[in-house]
């Protein structure tokens, strides 16, 4: 947010206020999001650290270093949840095995993708700063990231059911474990073969360049600010949905490649060219090659 123009003569009473909140609106929702993330990251070790002591083939490449980490006894509650989530297919119906999953990848998603909606949030507040100065009301920005949440909790439904589709197509406990053959290979490949792609290069431009549609769109109905984020969500989802499915090929609690595909998704929608996009899709496809020779 800016800090010109602090003491605004020109506001009085309500406007002011509202003022006043807006200027507390964009750290108090990214300190949200850094606490968001921090818990789910939190999560998703203590899971990573359970598989590698349980199963170290499905934690799949990093297992050596989480074993490293201590193993400390949680609350009852949580460990009950846990070892659910380590064994989702098998807890009973398949609708606790979809809401357990979808918990799973939903988890993924804000660990992953979340810190790279920093540049939507601090763009919107800086309309919402310019918006403000001119008397509008603004809508929190709380409500923009809701709506871009939610976009990947729809995702995280559909990661939900196709890993519960391949659980019953699969071999024993292969979901979980990093996927190698011709099932690995042709994971990698989609993604690859995506990383070139008309449709993520303009995902990627949606992504980079939220100002247009954030201000093109303005509104100070929360609703449409809502729309908004669900918006912006699906185009994130169209940048990066092929990367989540490199975890089935990694194995899906592979925290080392959860940190390492977040920090490519960050780098990639800050970037400038195509370039660093481009390698990593010849990338995929030389690891999806050899997989697929190695098969063989």
């Amino acid at each position: 947010m800016s800090s010109e123009h602090q003491d605004l003569t020109a506001l009085t009473g309500s406007r002011r206020a509202v003022y006043q909140t807006v200027r507390l609106a964009y750290p108090l929702s990214l300190g949200a999001l850094v606490l968001a993330i921090a818990m789910s990251w939190l999560c998703l070790v203590v899971m990573g650290v359970r598989t590698a002591v349980v199963d170290p083939r499905a934690a799949g490449p990093g297992s050596v270093w989480l074993q490293q980490f201590p193993d400390t006894a949680l609350p009852a509650s949580f460990e009950a949840l846990l070892a659910l989530c380590l064994a989702p297919v098998g807890a009973g119906s398949n609708l606790s095995a979809f809401i357990l999953l979808a918990f799973m990848w939903f988890l993924m998603a804000l660990a992953m993708m979340l810190p790279s909606s920093g540049p939507l949030l601090r763009t919107y507040c800086e309309i919402a700063d310019t918006a403000v100065r001119k008397g509008e009301r603004v809508v929190h920005p709380a409500v923009l990231v809701a709506g871009y949440l939610s976009a990947w909790f729809s995702a995280s439904l559909g990661f939900a059911g196709a890993s519960l589709v391949f659980s019953r197509m699969l071999p024993g406990d292969m979901l979980f474990s990093p996927w190698t053959g011709p099932a690995g290979a042709a994971v990698l490949a989609i993604a690859g073969l995506y990383q070139f792609s008309g449709l993520k290069e303009a995902c990627l431009v949606k992504c980079r360049n939220p100002f247009a549609t954030l201000f093109g769109r303005w509104s100070t109905r929360p609703i449409s600010v809502y729309r908004l984020g669900i918006e912006q969500g699906a185009w994130c989802l169209g940048c990066c949905w092929a990367l989540m499915f490199v975890m089935f090929a990694v194995g899906i609690m592979n925290v080392f490649w959860m940190a390492l595909l977040g920090v490519f998704t960050m780098v990639e929608k800050t970037g400038h060219s195509r370039v660093f996009t481009r390698i990593s899709g010849a990338l995929l496809l030389v690891w999806a090659f050899a997989l697929l020779v190695i098969s063989f």
